[in-house]
């Protein structure tokens, strides 16, 4: 496993210690201190536990297996990088093994494939190394990057990414052109935007790119990897909050 001191996650804040005594699903554990811990950088396939309406997604069961086989019973060190608990009350942070095998579990999670990455603007500590141990996975088609499911989509299928509706999606795509309109940054990926995929940057969001010193507006023709929640509206689209969402593949 990678060492708990990786390289991109100097600064982050130490919580508590405690011992993994359970693990609810692919992306969350609970401590023996009855601490909720929530992976944060991490989007394992989701689990219906209780919550009526849902199913599980596919390779699911087997994220958590692969979590039960790194964490459980295992101490562990929370470190934080940015908000600290979400309105659940689940504590967010980074979580790493602290006995005599040390280990960084987000990145063995998606070392093995079983997790995609996943921020928030408030929370995107580590995300060049989680982004590298994804990228891994993802080329070796381990873990879930074997099932279509989780496949990464094409920006000039519009048609076929609207029917993803409400799911966390990967789409690359070269960017047409950049614009700003009424305080939005709209990357059209093709000519026809009530009906071509659009990645929509707002004022929030905007602000965060501008301290990164990122201009998305310079994204035009660029080839890129954007992830978030798939939405329809005049096309499909994904709403991005903060620079990470977006990879740049190649610029031209």
């Amino acid at each position: 496993m990678t060492t708990p001191l990786a390289i991109g996650c100097e600064g982050l804040r130490d919580g508590p210690k405690g011992v993994v005594t359970s693990v609810v699903d692919g992306d969350t554990v609970i401590l023996d201190n009855g601490l909720v811990v929530r992976l944060i950088g991490t989007q394992a396939p989701h689990l219906k536990l209780d919550r009526p309406g849902f199913e599980d997604w596919p390779k699911g069961v087997e994220a958590k297996a692969a979590l039960e086989a790194i964490a459980l019973n295992q101490p562990v060190l929370l470190r934080y990088g940015g908000a600290e608990k979400d309105r659940y009350g689940r504590a967010l942070g980074q979580l790493f093994l602290t006995g005599d095998k040390p280990g960084w579990v987000q990145d063995e999670m998606l070392r093995q494939g079983w997790a995609r990455v996943y921020s928030f603007a408030d929370n995107r500590a580590c995300l060049p190394d989680l982004f590298a141990a994804e990228s891994n996975a993802r080329t070796n088609k381990l873990g879930i990057w074997s099932e279509t499911y989780y496949s990464v989509r094409r920006a000039d299928r519009p048609a076929d990414i609207e029917t993803l509706a409400g799911r966390y999606e990967l789409v690359e795509g070269r960017v047409l052109t950049a614009e700003r309109v009424q305080g939005f940054v709209f990357l059209n990926f093709g000519r026809f935007w009530k009906q071509d995929f659009t990645a929509v940057i707002d004022a929030a969001g905007m602000k965060l790119f501008t301290e990164a010193g990122i201009d998305p507006l310079k994204l035009g023709g660029a080839l890129v990897r954007v992830r978030g929640w798939m939405d329809v509206k005049d096309g499909p689209r994904v709403e991005i909050t903060h620079p990470e969402q977006i990879e740049v593949l190649a610029t031209p």
